[in-house]
């Protein structure tokens, strides 16, 4: 077990001492693997024997810096290691212009072409191609103005809601019957919904169905009022203004599984995206303040028990409201200095789209 860090450990190393923590903690970013004295002493530029190399690891290990996986292994960097080395150690630098192109190329045209969703998916699927780790966007619901809204029987007491933004979003929901509704009633509901709702945004289309709830009543029968009331209450409950969460990339995180355990905690990790208030807390998390955020390991109490890292930056509306977030869930040994710069410029061009 390490000790916590009782000072702040930069001002208990020496020159040795920080050159041994940063190989050892490169070398588990590159390779995953424990590193050991004999192996360290063939890389450090001064010549230092593997006894005295054990004698910093054990000064390191006191610190909580890095730790020993097994008996006779070599040192791995803990979490508060990765963190002290994130912090005072890495470099971050600068995308190349090949890696600004391909990030532009994709979400650009995407953004220009196709609906808000599909440049965020294209956003994502990048991500992931671009780290070995999961692409992940999370975007707040839009209030766009409306376009149609359809009901499809699927069965006698089931029906297919349809609502259509003029944007060119689809949402789909399952809608509960009155008993006794025909086809024809569908239609009628239907099309009155669209001769009052085109153009209006989903709060100000309740609104006119409030005003006109009297007028209602008179043009439609009872089971139709039924339908126009639920077609627009299905899209007004809790569950309707949660974030939607876009992930890409799951086979990246498989196969960077090293082991049993590794396994064990990605399947901690799908649990957790699958909650519906990991959402919000993804949200929360990239709007604590402002530019990128790294979260390693258990320091993200939303992905505490996979023990994920989660490198996340909000982007903005033309209002500089945070609206959205997207990053990299990946193993605590993510290439940080090349995926934040990475997160950093997607976010900002996105931004810079959706002003």
């Amino acid at each position: 077990m390490t000790k916590a860090v009782t000072e702040p450990p930069i001002q208990s190393m020496d020159a040795r001492s920080r050159e041994i923590f940063r190989l050892v903690v490169e070398n588990y970013l590159a390779e995953g693997d424990p590193l050991g004295s004999r192996n360290l002493a063939r890389r450090l530029p001064q010549q230092l024997s593997p006894a005295t190399i054990r004698n910093v690891m054990s000064d390191l290990e006191h610190l909580g810096l890095i730790y020993s996986p097994h008996v006779s292994a070599g040192r791995l960097p803990t979490q508060q290691g990765l963190r002290f080395f994130v912090d005072a150690f890495m470099e971050i630098g600068d995308l190349s212009e090949k890696e600004r192109q391909i990030i532009e190329a994709q979400v650009v045209s995407a953004g220009r072409s196709q609906s808000l969703e599909h440049m965020l998916i294209e956003a994502s699927q990048m991500l992931s191609g671009l780290s070995r780790g999961a692409g992940v966007v999370l975007a707040a619901k839009t209030d766009a103005p409306l376009k149609h809204i359809e009901f499809i029987q699927l069965e006698p007491r089931k029906a297919l809601a349809i609502l259509v933004t003029q944007n060119g979003d689809v949402e789909n929901r399952i809608l509960d019957l009155p008993a006794g509704v025909t086809i024809s009633q569908l239609v009628e509901a239907s099309n009155y919904l669209n001769s009052h709702i085109r153009g209006l945004t989903l709060a100000e289309a309740r609104a006119e169905m409030e005003r006109l709830r009297a007028e209602a009543r008179s043009a439609l029968d009872t089971l139709s009022q039924s339908l126009v009331d639920q077609g627009l209450a299905i899209w007004s409950g809790k569950d309707t203004d949660a974030p939607q969460l876009i992930v890409r990339g799951w086979a990246n995180l498989l196969d960077n599984a090293m082991a049993h355990t590794d396994l064990d905690l990605l399947r901690h990790l799908f649990e957790d995206l699958e909650t519906k208030e990991s959402l919000v807390q993804l949200l929360d998390l990239a709007d604590e303040g402002p530019g990128v955020r790294i979260f390693i390991g258990s320091e993200n109490k939303l992905f505490s028990l996979s023990g994920s890292s989660l490198v996340v930056a909000p982007y903005r509306d033309k209002d500089a409201r945070v609206i959205g977030a997207l990053g990299i869930i990946g193993p605590t040994r993510l290439n940080y200095a090349r995926i934040v710069p990475m997160v950093d410029y997607t976010a900002q061009l996105i931004s810079r789209m959706l002003r």
